[in-house]
């Protein structure tokens, strides 16, 4: 296992590469060669949005974001009494008896806009740890509690640096700092020393023959130097997956303001989560061609990143990213968010979270749809919907 944490500043005295990583979760069974289970299994989820309320969940209106999210948390309890479909993915019509990994795409907490009298981020993380550190019961093949791996999300980086909307408090870095001390084991970040220009959150982890690499926000020019350097530690042969809180085709308002003196602003609308300065334009509605160009370049170089899981656009979507110039073909899972998804916010039935099963021998990765919430009524079966199957080599 690795991990790695690097400071903003002395990410810019670092060789400008990259490279990204990633899979895995579950099984208890082992491979013929040794200690290396035959699979992995794992949960997806992203964009909890604790503060939100949904308009409408399993009979009740104006549902606050914690009511949702434990609902979710007491479905994934379930997984292991069931049977993957007899589809063609990996271990299909198989019992899934044990869940590995816990994956979460971030923003725990909402940003705390004083318009829609969203809570601290204080409060948001209690609910979070409650529902996710406390009630999941789901444990991998050692009979351990499911390891949650889990990046920030625009929402949470909002809450700490700031945003151009009023806020109340205006900052609170209570999740980023507990996002922190969780994946680095420590208990020394809280909301009041926690800093984000030095307090990166991008780590990797060795799972299942796949290195996942879990990044802040995006592979921006920052993070790819962080992503090269932790790169350089494995074969070029070993597979990549990235989780990330953006898509491939990151949003423009995301970039640092490249206007003025580069300040988060009503006028500009930049939100400054990312180090790297915007290079289209001024807008903060404009294209953002150029550092996806370079974040293109990176994959090119680094063939063996096979694999990009997001949350943000709060969808649940199996699709490959081509880059701005369609010269690149990039295996692609986004997730759908409980309290604001794009089909789910507006028809509970759809809501979801992504179950992966990954062949440790054969380095094929099953990406599948959970129906959480099918009939709108509390217990329901969980439904499988969409498969997706990636191979890593």
């Amino acid at each position: 296992m690795t991990k790695s944490l690097i400071s903003r500043k002395a990410l810019l005295a670092l060789p400008l590469v990259a490279a990204m990583a990633g899979v895995g979760c579950k099984k208890d069974e082992k491979s013929v060669e040794g200690n290396m289970p035959a699979s992995v299994q794992f949960v997806f989820t992203s964009d909890a949005h604790y503060g939100l309320t949904r308009a409408a969940f399993q009979g009740k209106t104006k549902v606050d974001a914690h009511v949702v999210n434990a609902a979710m948390v007491a479905q994934m309890n379930t997984l292991p009494g069931m049977t993957l479909p007899a589809d063609s993915g990996v271990n299909a019509g198989l019992k899934i008896n044990t869940v590995d990994y816990i994956l979460e795409g971030g923003d725990i907490a909402n940003r705390m806009e004083t318009s829609a009298s969203v809570q601290t981020a204080a409060a948001s993380w209690d609910q979070f740890k409650t529902d996710y550190l406390q009630s999941l019961t789901v444990k991998n093949g050692n009979g351990q509690n499911a390891e949650l791996l889990m990046v920030p999300g625009n929402h949470d980086v909002s809450n700490t640096i700031g945003y151009y909307a009023t806020m109340n408090p205006l900052t609170d870095a209570t999740s980023m700092a507990g996002i922190y001390n969780l994946m680095f084991n420590t208990t020394t970040k809280t909301a009041a020393n926690y800093n984000y220009n030095n307090d990166r959150i991008n780590y990797s982890r060795e799972i299942g023959g796949v290195h996942f690499c879990f990044i802040q926000m995006w592979p921006d020019s920052s993070v790819r130097i962080w992503m090269e350097k932790d790169l350089q530690a494995i074969a070029s042969t070993t597979p990549v997956i990235i989780v990330a809180h953006d898509q491939p085709a990151v949003v423009t308002n995301h970039f640092t303001n490249p206007n003025g003196d580069h300040s988060i602003n009503a006028t500009d609308k930049f939100d400054n989560v990312l180090d790297e300065h915007l290079k289209d334009g001024s807008s903060s509605t404009g294209s953002d061609a150029i550092e996806q160009r370079a974040f293109v370049a990176f994959l090119k170089k680094h063939t063996n990143i096979k694999a990009y899981l997001h949350g943000h656009v709060h969808e649940s979507k199996y699709y490959t990213y081509a880059g701005p110039d369609s010269d690149i073909s990039l295996p692609t899972v986004g997730a759908d968010s409980p309290m604001k998804g794009v089909v789910s916010a507006t028809d509970e039935t759809k809501l979801t979270f992504h179950f992966g099963a990954l062949d440790t021998q054969k380095q094929v990765l099953t990406m599948r749809e959970c129906y959480w919430n099918p009939t709108a009524t509390a217990g329901a079966a969980i439904q499988w919907g969409k498969t997706c199957t990636i191979s890593l080599k």
